[in-house]
């Protein structure tokens, strides 16, 4: 298992949850990226309170958050990874998601003639993240991917419709166990600002960099706090993550937050899984570029404002607005959304019992390591969909 930020290990709690409960599984965890590093709150802290054994902590991170120092903490990522499951031995590796370390612990893993398992393959997405999540797929041997069309790509990219787990992402079991009781020093207990009254609307922001849109960050953030500005609602801000132009978004807004002073504006490091869950469930409009925005907040129906290039080409609900990245889009999106008010409740993403469905396929599968393109012509093709509806009748 390997956790490589706090976004990871929000999604893998719940599978990890069911695994600690199956006496055929030895979960072995790695905790890797941010997970380790203070200036992100430790998130690998919350894992051992959480009752978690963590099996190892892996140190990659190149600080300067620019291009060259992604590309060096993949091949940091490569090296450490390498030692640790050589010293682990695991059978199965399982990653989730698209992180440029996660890609790095796939690339070891291969070469190490190491099954792989991954979660979230086969999505469409802005940033270099798309092709770290297409190339993770290609390492790995079984999938199990979040949406129905994520499953059909990955079958296009020459992948054996056998080596499809299931479908769901395991994200939407915190959204079905999730109870509405966020209470005020969740958010006011840690960080800096104006306090947030949670019985009041409240927005909440997370905006990353696009790596392939490297150097226009700072304006974008500027554009993002404009709009904030105008719309003047109280605001829970988490900072960004580590991708390169980082630094850039967090001097824009310590820039901001010094010179404007706003008294509607509440800065975050980090929330626990199920803290960000009832945060994101109880805001009365999420705006940015977080891909938990797409997938996690549609379970609740959370209005989302999407801004930039970050999630495009990912499968939405009606529940997100895509904008440009410009403060007078913003502004009248963010405004429009706080009108329009919660959306049902989506089950794109997942119906609340995928952890359990991926669980079982850990049992049942048998780890190989040689993989083969699987692209057989066939003149009548059957969808993924089709053959599971197939598969299950004849059950």
């Amino acid at each position: 298992m390997i956790l490589v930020d706090r976004a990871n290990y929000g999604r893998l709690k719940p599978v990890m949850q069911v695994l600690a409960q199956r006496p055929e599984i030895e979960m072995q965890v790695l905790c890797a990226g941010t997970m380790v590093l203070e200036r992100f709150g430790n998130p690998v802290n919350v894992v051992r309170e959480d009752g978690f054994e963590v099996s190892g902590e892996i140190f990659i991170e190149l600080e300067g958050s620019k291009p060259a120092t992604m590309a060096k903490s993949v091949g940091f990522g490569v090296v450490e990874f390498s030692s640790e499951f050589q010293r682990l031995r695991p059978d199965v590796v399982l990653l989730i998601g698209d992180r440029y370390e996660a890609l790095s612990a796939a690339i070891a893993a291969a070469y190490m003639n190491l099954c792989i398992v991954h979660i979230q393959g086969g999505e469409v997405s802005g940033s270099i993240d798309e092709s770290a999540r297409h190339a993770i797929s290609k390492f790995s041997q079984f999938h199990f991917p979040s949406t129905q069309r994520s499953a059909e790509y990955l079958i296009r990219m020459g992948e054996s419709p056998d080596s499809i787990l299931g479908v769901g992402c395991p994200g939407s079991d915190l959204a079905r166990e999730f109870r509405y009781t966020l209470t005020d020093d969740v958010i006011n207990s840690a960080g800096s600002g104006a306090p947030i009254d949670i019985s009041k609307p409240f927005l909440l922001v997370i905006f990353h960099p696009t790596t392939t849109r490297y150097g226009g960050e700072q304006h974008q953030m500027r554009q993002l706090l404009k709009a904030l500005e105008q719309v003047h609602k109280q605001t829970l801000l988490l900072w960004p993550n580590i991708d390169a132009g980082s630094e850039h978004i967090s001097k824009e807004i310590r820039v901001f937050r010094d010179q404007r002073g706003p008294q509607w504006l509440r800065t975050l490091t980090n929330l626990m899984p199920e803290h960000y869950v009832q945060v994101l469930a109880s805001a009365a409009c999420a705006v940015g570029n977080s891909s938990s925005f797409v997938r996690d907040a549609s379970y609740f129906g959370t209005p989302v404002v999407l801004v930039g290039e970050r999630q495009e080409g990912r499968e939405t609900d009606v529940h997100v607005t895509p904008v440009e990245p410009e403060a007078k889009a913003i502004e009248d999106a963010i405004r429009a959304q706080l009108a329009h008010g919660r959306y049902s409740p989506s089950t794109l993403y997942g119906d609340g019992d995928v952890s359990a469905r991926i669980a079982e396929a850990l049992v049942r599968l048998t780890p190989y390591v040689q993989k083969r393109l699987h692209y057989i012509y066939d003149p009548n093709p059957v969808s993924f969909g089709e053959r599971m509806v197939a598969e299950s009748a004849a059950d």
